[in-house]
C-alpha cells in the first residue's frame, strides 16, 4: 500500500479512536462495541497487528467488564499504536505487556 494511502487510513483509525475518547461515559454499549468493531477490521484489513489485537482485547474487555474507566487504557494504546511503524508479533507482545502494567494485571 503507498505510503499516503497507509497515513489516511492511519488517520481515519485515530479519528476513530479519538472519537470513542470523546465520547466516553455518554456513548451506548451497542455504540461502543461496532465502532472498536470497525476499528479492529480496518486495522485487520491493513495488515496493522497491533491496533486489531489492542481492539480485540478491548472487545473482550467490554464484554467481561461493560465500558466502564478501563477503556481509556485500551483506547490511549490503540491510539500509540496507530502512530507507530511497528505493527509485527513483537509490537503487538510489547502493547499487551504495556495494557498489562496498566490495567495492574
Amino acid at each position: 500500500m503507498p505510503h499516503d494511502a497507509m497515513m489516511i487510513v492511519r488517520s481515519d483509525l485515530a479519528s476513530r479512536i479519538d472519537g470513542i475518547a470523546a465520547a466516553s461515559g455518554q456513548i451506548s454499549l451497542a455504540a461502543l462495541c461496532e465502532q472498536v468493531d470497525a476499528i479492529r477490521s480496518i486495522a485487520r484489513a491493513h495488515a496493522l497487528d497491533a491496533v486489531e489485537r489492542l481492539a480485540s482485547l478491548m472487545e473482550s474487555a467490554i464484554a467481561y467488564n461493560g465500558h466502564g474507566p478501563v477503556i481509556m487504557s485500551y483506547l490511549d494504546l490503540m491510539r500509540d499504536a496507530t502512530e507507530s511503524e511497528a505493527q509485527g508479533p513483537e509490537a503487538c507482545t510489547v502493547y499487551t505487556a504495556a495494557l498489562s502494567l496498566r490495567l495492574g494485571a
